[in-house]
Formats: structure tokens, sequence, C-alpha cells
């Protein structure tokens, strides 16, 4: 287990990973063409029961010592590849939005936002700019929750991890309650299905940033991480930081820029 080698059990989560998503996207579709949500409803409860599963695996393999450092490399190229797919996927969704505000169609009556939007755009000045006060919080907190346990301070690093939690959730509900108070929906026109496209997006990369979260304190709290070695926090956290960074454009551009155009 100490060797220069990535050594861990067989695992059957990736190809079950692989079929919950499966199901998922077929159950999207179904349900756009027969309204029949069945199907989506079980590919995330699978998904999510999947990943229950492979995380306790992980956790397991890590408190076994399977993981030494080329596992802890691995997991920390990882998921810089993986950070940067998402970057891509958000790239392609700002690229549509951008060819649609600088250059609206008839459809939208040569304007952005499309004509007789200007009266239901959202305030950018309103819950916009709680959630990016929440948000850059956040990222403040799980900073010192990590500086926390790298020093060795367990009851910081255990309110850091718990503050940063309780953001994400809030950040979560104001934007839920942002969706139902919104005058227009994803059928209207190219700018709701962009807007909603994006901030729901970014929504659902949050509330896979909140869970990793809650279960870094969880770990925390039962004293599986150590001050050199934390990889799942730093992967959380790195995460995080991204979800930020990612809001910051999104308030920028689509609130912001939007509203005053």
């Amino acid at each position: 287990k100490a060797g220069p080698f990535h050594l861990v059990e067989v695992s059957p989560w990736p190809i079950c990973a692989s079929l919950s998503a499966l199901g998922i996207t077929f159950g999207s579709i179904y349900w756009w063409h027969f309204n029949n949500p069945n199907i989506v409803i079980l590919g995330f409860a699978l998904n999510i029961l999947v990943a229950f599963c492979w995380f306790w695996d992980v956790i397991k393999e890590n408190i076994t010592g399977y993981h030494n450092s080329v596992v802890a490399w691995g997991f920390r190229f990882g998921m810089i590849l993986f950070i940067l797919s998402e970057v891509m996927f958000f790239f392609s969704f700002f690229w549509s939005y951008f060819h649609n505000c600088w250059g609206p169609q008839f459809e939208l009556g040569y304007n952005w936002p499309p004509y007789g939007f200007n009266t239901v755009v959202i305030d950018p000045f309103s819950i916009p700019l709680l959630n990016t006060v929440i948000l850059l919080s956040s990222g403040a907190s799980v900073t010192w929750a990590h500086h926390s346990l790298v020093s060795q301070d367990y009851d910081n690093g255990l309110i850091g991890l718990f503050l940063t939690a309780g953001l994400g959730a809030y950040f979560l509900f104001l934007q839920g309650n942002e969706y139902f108070l919104s005058p227009f929906s994803i059928n209207s026109t190219v700018y709701g299905t962009v807007f909603f496209m994006l901030t729901g997006f970014h929504g659902f990369h949050v509330t896979i940033g909140t869970i990793l979260l809650i279960v870094c304190f969880l770990r925390h709290f039962y004293v599986h991480f150590s001050s050199d070695q934390h990889v799942g926090f730093e992967a959380s956290a790195w995460y995080w930081h991204f979800v930020d960074v990612v809001w910051l454009f999104l308030y920028f551009f689509i609130y912001w820029y939007g509203f005053n155009m």
C-alpha cells in the first residue's frame, strides 16, 4: 500500500454512474415529449445512490491506507481535468448568450433583452447582489476552514465548513425564490432559455458543491482529515472556488450587463 502504485479495489460505481446518467438523459427526453417525469426521477435517485456508495468506498479506501501519494496525485489531477471540462460547459452557454446578446435577430425585435422584456428583467441589485455577497463570503469561509485544517485547528475548521455549507444552502434557497417570483420562464424566447440554462446549471453545481462540503464536514467531524492528508477537502474547495468564479461572470454579464443594455 505504501508503494508507488495506484492500488484500489475494482469498483462497480463508474459503470453504474454512467447507466444512471443515461437514464437521466433518456428520462429527460421522455419527460419533454410525453410529460412523464418518472424515468428522470428514477435516474436522479439512482445517481444519488451511486454517488453515496462511491463516496463511502473512497472513504473506506482512505481509512484503510490505500490512498498513497500516487493515488492522491491522481485525485488532484482528475479534479483539475473535471473542472476544465466544466469550464467548457459554461463557455458554450456563455457563447450562446453573447451570440444572441450582441446580434439579436428579427424574432427578438433586433433588441436585447428582447422587445417587451425591459420591464421584466431581474434587478441585479436585489436577490442577485445578495447571492453574490453570500457566495463570496462562502469562498472566504472555506478558505478559512482549509487554513484551520492545515494549522491543526480542528474547531475552526469545523465551523468554517459548517458556515460554507450553510451559505451554499441559503444561496440555493434564494435562487429558488428568484425562480418562483420570475415573471418569465425557460420558454420565454431565447432570453429565458439562456437565462435559466446558465443560472440553473450553476445552481446544480452549487448543489453538488454543497453536498461535497457536507461530506467534508462529516469527515472532519470524525477526524478523517489531517493537516497533510485531506485531498477530498482540497478537491471540494477547488470546486467551490470554481463555482464562485462562474457566479461572478453570471452576475456581471447576465444580470448587470443584461439589465443595463
